[in-house]
């Protein structure tokens, strides 16, 4: 009798936790992505110890410089970017295109700030989850190859290219409609988050399924990759959020926390914090560190559609710089009174200001047609920016920290700006 009851403890054990075979193809992405997050990593805690070190003062310098730019947001202006509701909004890598997903199913690629349209991509048979930008798309990516991916209600994830009105490859496998998609910092993979309560890794260049990753109880609504390319996130309308070590296939920290869907995941610039947004209303902060919710944010009135950090990009930072010499000589005495360093200097400062400032604040949309700006040190409100009052179902921060956009339930996208721009 004793026996039997331990053979079945077994049986119980085994039953909880399985494993499905890989594809030596798995291995090889997984190897890869080892090999492409590491010096990344290495790279980002190297930069994080130089911040470190970084004198009180010019830590408090600097967030008041970022926070007072950022309280200048205002609405630039409103479009009509589609014939039903805009889904989502993401800004190419140059800041100079927003591609808007829609749920008449196409996806929209619009000059900023301008708001002039380019072209209409047309591949999807049902409403458009999610859009997301290959991370050197616009940049140094050729416009014949892949520089774009969408995911939409009949299943498929499709990619683009900035050539052709239909898509380079249409990727079928979920057995459910695609909310969110995003691209692996490399560009080689991107994932899809579904209704089919998985979410699903693919190689971009040769268009297979890499990973069908279970592990949530309901539908799977967003997904978001780490800045190193180590680590994946998933939120579900379950309430949960898993981070997934791509490396290895196990789940890294479960974030279990709110009571309602959560959906919109994003990872900060540093590494470490989550931020998700539900429909309870709120954005819970996690540190991956503490393995624990660091903080709760009453954010909205209504579901919290999108979570965005500000990820400042470095080539950005040489259009930064040439103003500093004529504002130091214009106004040479409030120099002065605030103790900036002297103009040898500026370009050093402005630099270590510039790498900073990434991820100092994140935007979030809610249902209550208002976008807000937080600082994320605090997590304070810094901004509130209303739309056209309808529900935003997302937002977005421009690279070089110009411009911000939101899609709303109204067909509208607007952009906001600072007041002097």
């Amino acid at each position: 009798m004793h026996v039997d009851e331990e053979s079945s403890s077994e049986g119980d054990e085994e039953e909880e936790e399985f494993y499905s075979p890989g594809s030596l193809e798995l291995l090889e992405a997984r190897r890869r992505i080892a090999e492409y997050s590491l010096p990344r990593a290495q790279k980002r805690v190297a930069q994080q110890r130089l911040d470190s070190r970084m004198a009180l003062g010019r830590i408090v310098d600097i967030r008041k410089r970022v926070f007072n730019e950022v309280k200048k947001f205002v609405n630039l202006g409103s479009q009509i970017g589609d014939e039903r509701p805009i889904s989502q909004v993401r800004f190419a890598p140059n800041n100079e295109i927003l591609a808007t997903g829609s749920w008449s199913g196409t996806v929209k690629l619009w000059n900023v700030p301008a708001c002039t349209p380019i072209r209409t991509l047309r591949g999807h048979e049902d409403r458009v989850g999610g859009v997301a930008w290959h991370p050197q798309a616009t940049l140094t990516q050729e416009k014949g190859l892949v520089n774009l991916a969408s995911g939409a209600g009949e299943g498929n994830v499709n990619l683009w290219s900035l050539e052709s009105e239909s898509p380079i490859s249409v990727m079928k496998g979920h057995q459910d409609r695609v909310c969110r998609v995003a691209f692996h910092p490399s560009g080689n993979y991107v994932a899809s988050a579904s209704f089919d309560t998985t979410w699903r890794l693919w190689d971009v260049n040769t268009s297979q399924e890499l990973l069908l990753q279970e592990g949530h109880s309901k539908e799977v609504y967003c997904v978001d990759f780490q800045i190193d390319g180590a680590l994946a996130a998933s939120g579900g309308l379950d309430a949960i959020g898993r981070v997934w070590d791509l490396r290895t296939g196990r789940t890294a920290m479960v974030l279990d926390g709110h009571v309602q869907s959560i959906f919109s995941i994003g990872f900060s610039p540093n590494g470490y914090q989550i931020a998700t947004g539900a429909g309870d209303d709120t954005i819970r902060i996690w540190d991956m560190r503490s393995l624990k919710s660091l903080y709760t944010i009453p954010a909205h009135l209504s579901n919290v559609s999108d979570v965005r950090f500000f990820y400042a990009n470095d080539l950005f930072f040489k259009f930064v710089t040439p103003p500093p010499p004529n504002d130091i000589d214009m106004d040479g005495a409030d120099a002065d009174k605030s103790n900036d360093t002297p103009p040898r200097d500026t370009a050093a400062t402005l630099l270590e200001e510039w790498k900073y400032r990434s991820g100092l604040f994140f935007a979030s949309a809610g249902y209550d047609g208002l976008v807000k700006l937080w600082s994320a040190d605090d997590w304070q409100l810094l901004r509130t920016l209303s739309t056209d009052a309808g529900k935003v179902m997302s937002v977005d921060i421009s690279s070089d920290g110009s411009l911000i956009a939101s899609g709303t339930y109204n067909r509208n996208f607007q952009l906001f700006a600072p007041e002097d721009v």
